[in-house]
């Protein structure tokens, strides 16, 4: 029996070496290799299995009686997800210092008990324990709730479409940058995110993704996924593990992860193309250490066709151990799993996992569910169960698996190979976050509190770019609406708000507040904004007083409130609740209230819910893809058209024919560039050398010319994606000419390259086309057998070009008196203020020591009325007055006051002398 014991303890020593070297050349050095490797040797059959979990628990009591105090110091768990639903996080002002005060205490436990001799029930021998700092996870996607865990105290940012509306990947390390700094702040080092599911079709009906993705394309999903790793990384300091999700990829699926394991019909060689694009972008195809993921959360989603036999359907992948070993052994993945890469499983306790076992007539049990995950290929098992005092029996079943992992890494050699190898990836990960082991490293300091929240600026920034214009086209839209509300025109705001709360005991605060557009509009817009609107001509309502009106039972106002506007504005977050259908019912339904009205929809949700009928009823069209105040604030500048949306849809919408694939397809009317690809020539060195300027290449017979376009651009303006398809051809022109060569080659970052050799003689031309832009400007030169020759380069123009792209509306100068539309600003306000009261105080002074102080008060008066008229005149926009001050600005306003002044004073003038001819 000891000789067994000894072979086992080297044939695990040998797996754990021949696994630990690729590892090590990646993410530790040798003194970080002997750490982990001393620290595993040291480690308790119960140590190590307690390693592969992560779990919950309920409340916020991490006190010595606590559940998740026993799983922590008894149990060894190796990590702890926070949940709102769990009541992990208080509520506001409390939230971000009571979630890092937990943390901090989660981690405690753990030192504290690594740091006292426990005695071993069965041997009775004192064991000493090594610390191990636990993983603290949470899912943090933007977009507040609900898939936001805390939902007030830190930076409210995008969700992934408001991002990936940007076309702008360097928004997106941004916004990865806030989301790291922050959540590192406070003390997680495990983030769920960010999802890499590509929606390649909106579905509208059910299991939809929205907002929670970054588009319909692979290659744009996968260069907004590198770059948000990348702030994720840089903005936590490398302090934050990295879980893409929802590997192998969720954007085709028709069910939500947490409500039932979905099925898509794709074979491998289909999800390579799509859905696994994205993460071969953050794993084998990274182009940098920081762009490369630590691990991928594995959704439990089953395929049929996957080996091209469309009649056969895979378990769901998290326990399909063939199904996962091939895509993982795609080279893509091989050497970032090679290199350390974590497997983690998606949340094993769901309602979808027990639905799919039962389904299959198999008996359900979390210890079975757990052992096939692991055994399946996932490293850290996500249990996902609550724990706390009042549910004994989701305690006692976490206590179950493990007391069952321990038992059979003790009786079955072969599970015990799979523990030890997980194990080795978790420790050397944990490693790679904080080297040595200690509190002080692993426990973050109150004051990295305090400049958390504060980055709204980068949230304005995304909401200012991403914005997009749905409906009418651009060029459509200055004919329906070309000026913003005016100054006696009323505006109702009806809102599709919902409240939520923080925990089960918090306060409920809305998502999406009913007055928040009309807040957003009065403050920039109102009395004490550009006073181009009125509180008394504004009104706001919920989707419920819409609902209510429609069927009867029409609340105080609305339907009032609705008939005497002139600006009916509809604000949607989602379709959860029939949203879409209440609107188009709205529009079918009030045709009439709604005649001669404009009517504006802005979707902070996805764009695509509303169908083509819809549509065409509605004056425009927003998207703004997220509901956080500063994108309401967005749309509050779109409605008073102070700001032109730049944003795209990432996603298709087929009520307007938005195609994704061909909107990203090569722009037809445009003339691809086209250059020589020749080597860069280093500049001098001392820059007070001037540099010789450059040779002009020539070539002759024999020679090879490499040429590049300039970078080819799609329908929306941005670089065609990667492996867009160029043909070059080379022609010889004159009598007996035609095409001697064609390449064709793909594009990189929107520029594809070529060469050609040259053997034959004559006028030669180089041209590209990529369909459908099939114009180029073209390479020629005469090559002869006698010399070399120099290229130039001939520019055609487009004579077939379909109606151009409208460059942006140059933005109008900001003027400090007056708006652009004409009328006063605070500041207008008050010079006019300052040159009434000077004028009525001269007058006083004049006439009072001229006719005594009651004729003074009465001009001075009178003075001051006929300026107030004045300035009203151009405060209200009477006729001729406002385009006059948009032009002159503050000229314009004084002179108009003045003039009202001088009216008063000639009203005052002529009284007095009707006075004083009756008394005469």
């Amino acid at each position: 029996m000891g000789v067994k014991r000894v072979m086992l303890l080297l044939m695990r020593l040998v797996i754990i070496a021949s696994f630990f070297a690729p590892v090590a050349a990646v993410q530790a050095s040798p003194a970080g290799q002997s750490q982990v490797t001393q620290l595993f040797e040291s480690m308790t059959p119960e140590e190590r299995v307690g390693q592969l979990f992560l779990v919950t628990f309920t409340g916020s009591d991490s006190g010595s009686e606590s559940l998740i105090y026993d799983l922590i110091a008894n149990y060894h768990v190796g990590g702890v997800v926070l949940l709102a639903g769990n009541d992990n996080f208080a509520a506001a002002p409390d939230t971000i210092p009571e979630a890092h005060k937990l943390i901090e205490s989660l981690q405690r436990i753990e030192w504290q008990s690594a740091a006292t001799n426990q005695v071993d029930p069965v041997t009775g021998v004192s064991v000493d324990r090594e610390y191990v700092p636990l993983l603290i996870g949470i899912s943090q996607e933007g977009n507040g709730y609900p898939t936001d865990q805390i939902l007030s105290g830190l930076t409210p940012l995008p969700g992934e479409m408001a991002i990936g509306a940007t076309w702008d990947p360097n928004l997106a390390e941004q916004v990865g940058a806030v989301m790291g700094s922050e959540l590192s702040a406070l003390g997680f080092n495990l983030f769920f995110g960010p999802s890499l599911d590509v929606l390649e079709t909106p579905n509208t009906e059910a299991g939809d993704l929205g907002t929670r993705v970054f588009g319909g394309d692979p290659y744009w999903v996968g260069e907004m996924g590198q770059a948000y790793v990348t702030g994720l990384h840089a903005g936590s300091q490398n302090r934050l593990l990295v879980i893409a999700k929802h590997f192998p990829g969720r954007g085709g699926s028709d069910r939500l992860p947490e409500e039932e394991v979905a099925t898509v019909r794709k074979s491998l060689e289909q999800l390579k193309q799509i859905e696994l694009a994205p993460f071969f972008a953050v794993t084998g195809y990274a182009p940098s250490p920081e762009a490369t993921v630590d691990g991928l959360l594995l959704s439990h989603i089953r395929y049929q066709g996957f080996q091209g036999n469309i009649r056969a359907t895979t378990r769901p992948v998290s326990f399909d151990p063939q199904a996962l070993s091939q895509i993982m052994g795609l080279p893509q993945f091989a050497a970032w799993r090679q290199a350390g890469g974590l497997i983690v499983s998606d949340d094993l306790g769901t309602r979808a996992v027990r639905d799919f076992y039962a389904q299959g007539g198999q008996t359900y049990s979390r210890r079975l569910t757990a052992r096939d995950a692991l055994l399946a290929g996932n490293d850290l098992l996500y249990l996902g169960q609550q724990v706390s005092s009042d549910t004994v029996d989701a305690y006692q079943t976490t206590i179950q698996i493990l007391d069952f992992f321990t038992q059979k890494y003790g009786e079955d050699p072969a599970f015990a190979q799979r523990v030890d190898e997980a194990v080795m990836r978790i420790l050397t990960m944990k490693q790679h976050l904080y080297g040595n082991f200690t509190l002080a490293r692993v426990v973050t300091d109150d004051a990295a509190l305090t400049p958390v929240g504060n980055a709204t600026d980068v949230t304005f920034n995304v909401a200012r770019s991403s914005a997009a214009l749905i409906s009418p086209n651009a060029l459509d839209l200055p004919a329906v609406m070309p000026v913003p509300p005016q100054v006696r025109e009323r505006l109702v705001f009806i809102t599709d708000t919902a409240v939520v709360k923080q925990c089960s005991t918090c306060p409920e605060v809305p998502s999406l507040g009913i007055e928040a557009l009309q807040e957003a509009v009065l403050r920039l817009y109102g009395p004490e904004g550009d006073n181009q609107t009125s509180t008394f001509r504004v009104s706001s309502y919920a989707f419920d007083h819409l609902q209510q009106m429609l069927d009867g039972k029409s609340p105080p106002y609305i339907e009032t409130d609705l008939a005497r506007a002139d600006w009916v504005i509809l604000l949607v977050t989602d379709a959860t609740r029939g949203q879409p259908e209440l609107i188009s019912r709205f529009l079918a339904e009030r045709q009439q209230l709604l005649r001669d009205r404009r009517v504006i929809l802005f979707s902070f949700g996805a764009p695509y819910y509303m169908d083509a009928t819809d549509i065409s009823k509605l004056t425009a069209y927003y998207a703004l893809f997220s509901k956080e105040p500063p994108f309401v604030d967005v749309a509050a500048r779109l409605l008073f058209q102070e700001l032109t949306p730049l944003g795209a849809s990432p996603v298709s919408v087929p009520g307007v024919g938005y195609d994704l694939i061909a909107v990203m397809s090569p722009d037809p009317n445009q003339i691809i560039s086209l250059s020589l690809d020749l080597a860069p020539i280093p500049g001098p060195v001392d820059p007070q050398i001037t540099a010789e300027p450059t040779a002009v290449p020539l070539f002759q017979i024999g020679d090879t010319i490499a040429v590049r376009t300039g970078v080819i651009r799609d329908h929306n303006g941005h670089p065609v994606p990667d492996g867009t398809v160029v043909r070059f051809s080379m022609t010889l022109t004159g009598e007996g000419g035609g095409i001697l060569q064609q390449v064709d080659a793909v594009t990189s970052q929107g520029i594809a390259r070529s060469a050609f050799g040259l053997d034959k003689t004559g006028l030669l031309e180089i041209h590209a086309t990529s369909e459908p832009a099939a114009i180029s400007e073209v390479l020629r030169m005469d090559v002869s057998s006698s010399g070399a020759v120099a290229v130039t380069v001939v520019v055609p123009v487009l004579t077939n070009s379909i109606e151009p792209t409208p460059a942006a509306a140059p933005v109008a100068s900001q003027n400090d008196y007056v708006t652009n539309a004409g009328y006063p600003r605070f500041n207008g306000w008050f010079v006019a203020v300052m040159l009434l009261a000077g004028g009525m105080w001269l007058t006083y002074w004049a006439v009072s020591r001229l006719k005594g102080v009651r004729e003074g008060i009465r001009w001075a008066l009178s003075v001051l009325l006929g300026g107030l008229v004045g300035y009203n005149y151009l405060a209200l926009g009477l006729p001729g007055s406002l385009a006059w001050a948009a032009r002159s600005g503050l000229a314009a306003l004084l002179v108009i006051t003045f003039l009202g002044e001088l009216v008063g004073l000639l009203a005052a003038w002529t009284w007095h002398q009707r006075v004083k001819s009756k008394a005469q």
